[in-house]
């Protein structure tokens, strides 16, 4: 079976078709930039687009960058505050026809590294953190998901992503040295917690890995995410088929 993955992102909402049985992406993928916030009827007429890019009339995953508890959507630091207690799966199985699996962006991809990537055949303590406009984080042991929101730990008095995101990197021009070494303290933080032992860094900058791991210098085995910046709609796709989504 293939599904739609789709990642809703804090500037962009991508997805593509995906066989589930490899994780791989099955066309180029669609992009629809978001440069303002959308409302919640407004981001749904964009995934429904997106479906429509591709002719979809079948099952779709969705990954969002809040907490997703079932089908609702209890926060949304990075988009329009009227997702928040939306039911997400609803309103998207509505605007696009079909029947919909809801689950939090980074745990989304999580599933793709941990099934199909830097994490395949790992069992011990995994930390996925995917840096793009905020940051996500899932944890994983024994292949269980634990989704969690560790982006809004407090660093410097302000959530950790204020600091640490990729987009605060663009967005304040820093070096890799400099932008790297705050992602290392920040990472330091969560390895005195978690105490992980592998750790998977994903969003668009993981492919510019080789420009800033050299500053982390983390206790744990350090590695980019294998799909890179796909990895969200690989893992939504995964879920939706795991799951089982629901029409509304």
């Amino acid at each position: 079976m293939n599904v739609l993955g789709i990642d809703i992102g804090g500037s962009a909402l991508k997805g593509a078709p995906v066989d589930i049985r490899t994780g791989e992406l099955l066309a180029e993928r669609c992009r629809i930039a978001t440069p303002d916030p959308l409302s919640p009827a407004k981001m749904a007429r964009a995934v429904a687009e997106l479906a429509r890019q591709f002719h979809w009339r079948g099952p779709i995953g969705i990954g969002f960058p809040g907490v997703i508890h079932g089908p609702r959507i209890l926060t949304a630091a990075n988009l329009h505050k009227g997702f928040i207690g939306c039911n997400g799966e609803k309103l998207f199985a509505g605007a696009t026809g079909c029947p919909v699996a809801l689950i939090n962006d980074a745990a989304a991809a999580g599933l793709a590294e941990m099934k199909f990537g830097a994490g395949r055949d790992f069992a011990g303590k995994t930390l996925l953190l995917t840096l793009g406009t905020g940051v996500g984080s899932a944890l994983f042991y024994r292949g269980v998901l634990f989704p969690c929101e560790l982006g809004h730990l407090p660093l410097k008095g302000r959530d950790a992503e204020k600091y640490v995101a990729a987009s605060v990197k663009e967005k304040k021009d820093l070096s890799w040295a400099k932008w790297g070494t705050r992602l290392g303290r920040y990472i330091g933080v969560l390895e005195s917690i978690l105490w992980p032992e592998l750790i998977i860094i994903g969003g668009g900058v993981s492919a510019e890995h080789r420009k800033f791991f050299k500053y982390l210098k983390p206790r744990a085995r350090l590695v980019p995410a294998r799909f890179l910046n796909g990895a969200g709609i690989a893992g939504a796709a995964l879920w939706a088929a795991e799951r089982g989504p629901r029409k509304a």
